[in-house]
C-alpha cells in the first residue's frame, strides 16, 4: 500500500475506534472487551502470517521492538478501554490528538529528527492550553471523569514514548510480524488485567458489543498496528503523529451522531486549540515565510 493511502485509512480507523471501544464495553466490561479484541487481533495475525508465508523474525532487534511496542500498547489501551466507562468517545480522540506534540517533543529530544523551535513551542503551549479546557469540561461532569481524562492522559504518554522508542531501536521486521510480536508480549498483560478486574465470561454478548469487538480485533487492531508500523518504518515520527490532526474532529462529530454524545463548549474549544497547536507546530514556519514583513 502507498504511504498517502495507509496514512488515510489509519486515519479512519483511528477516527472510529473511541466509539468501537465505547460499544465494545457495553454489558461486558472494559476489561473483558480489551482482551476479546487482543485475543481476536493474535488469531487474525497468526492466520495471515502462516497464509502469507511472513516469518517471524527472532532476532535481538526484532524482540526489543515486540516488548517496548507489546508493552506500551498494554499500558496505553488498558487505561484508554478503563477511561471510556466515564467520558465520552470524542474526549479520547481529543486527548490523543496531544500525541504529535508529545511525540515530536520526544522525537527531538531522544531522536534528533527536529530542532524545538519558537513556532513549535507556540503549537506545544497552545496544544496545553486546549489540554487544560478539556479537563475543565471534564471536572464538570464529576470526579469519575476527571479520573478518567487523567488516565487517558497517561495512555496517551504511553503510545507517544512508544512511537519515539521504536523508531529508535530501528527494526526492520515485517509490519505484520511486529503486530503479532507486540500482541503476543501484550496479550498474558491483558488476560491477567480481565482475570484481576472480573474473571467472569459474560453470560451474553451484545449484538453490538460483539460486532465493536470483532471491528476492533480485525480492523482496529490488525489492519490499523499493521499500517502503523508500515509508517513508522518510512516516515518520521512527527508526521505519522499527524494523523490525530483529523481524528478529533471527526470522533467527536461521530460521537454525537451516532451515540448522542453531549459535547461541552468548553471540548469544543480545546479540541480547536489543539488542532490550531498542531498546525502551527507543523506548518507554523511555512506560515511566517508568507507574513509581508519577513525578510
Amino acid at each position: 500500500m502507498s504511504l498517502p493511502a495507509a496514512f488515510v485509512s489509519v486515519i479512519l480507523i483511528w477516527s472510529t475506534t473511541p466509539l468501537a471501544i465505547k460499544w465494545s464495553a457495553l454489558g461486558v466490561g472494559f476489561s473483558f472487551a480489551v482482551f476479546a479484541r487482543m485475543s481476536i487481533g493474535t488469531m487474525l495475525c497468526v492466520a495471515l502470517l502462516l497464509a502469507l508465508r511472513v516469518r517471524l523474525p527472532m532476532h535481538r532487534k526484532a524482540w526489543q521492538a515486540y516488548t517496548v511496542s507489546g508493552l506500551t500498547m498494554f499500558g496505553a489501551m488498558a487505561l484508554t478501554y478503563w477511561s471510556s466507562q466515564y467520558i465520552s468517545s470524542g474526549m479520547i480522540s481529543v486527548l490523543f490528538g496531544l500525541s504529535p506534540l508529545l511525540t515530536s517533543l520526544g522525537a527531538a529530544l531522544w531522536l534528533k529528527e527536529e530542532a524545538i523551535t519558537r513556532h513549535k513551542l507556540a503549537g506545544m503551549l497552545l496544544g496545553l492550553a486546549g489540554l487544560a479546557l478539556v479537563f475543565r469540561g471534564g471536572f464538570h461532569m464529576g470526579a469519575d471523569a476527571a479520573m478518567g481524562l487523567i488516565a487517558l492522559l497517561l495512555a496517551v504518554l504511553s503510545q507517544s514514548f512508544g512511537l519515539v522508542w521504536l523508531k529508535r531501536i530501528d527494526d526492520d521486521s515485517p509490519p505484520l510480524a511486529t503486530t503479532l510480536g507486540s500482541l503476543l508480549v501484550a496479550l498474558p498483560f491483558f488476560c491477567a488485567a480481565w482475570w484481576l478486574a472480573d474473571g467472569r465470561w459474560p453470560a451474553a454478548l451484545p449484538e453490538r458489543a460483539l460486532a465493536a469487538t470483532v471491528y476492533l480485533g480485525s480492523i482496529g487492531s490488525v489492519l490499523g498496528f499493521v499500517l502503523y508500523y508500515y509508517m513508522i518504518k518510512h516516515m518520521e515520527a512527527g508526521k505519522i503523529a499527524l494523523i490525530t490532526l483529523v481524528t478529533p474532529v471527526l470522533a467527536l462529530l461521530l460521537g454525537h451522531g451516532l451515540n448522542n454524545e453531549a459535547v461541552l463548549p468548553q471540548v469544543w474549544l480545546g479540541t480547536s486549540s489543539i488542532v490550531l497547536g498542531l498546525c502551527l507546530h507543523r506548518w507554523g514556519e511555512q506560515w511566517l515565510a508568507y507574513l509581508p514583513l519577513r525578510r
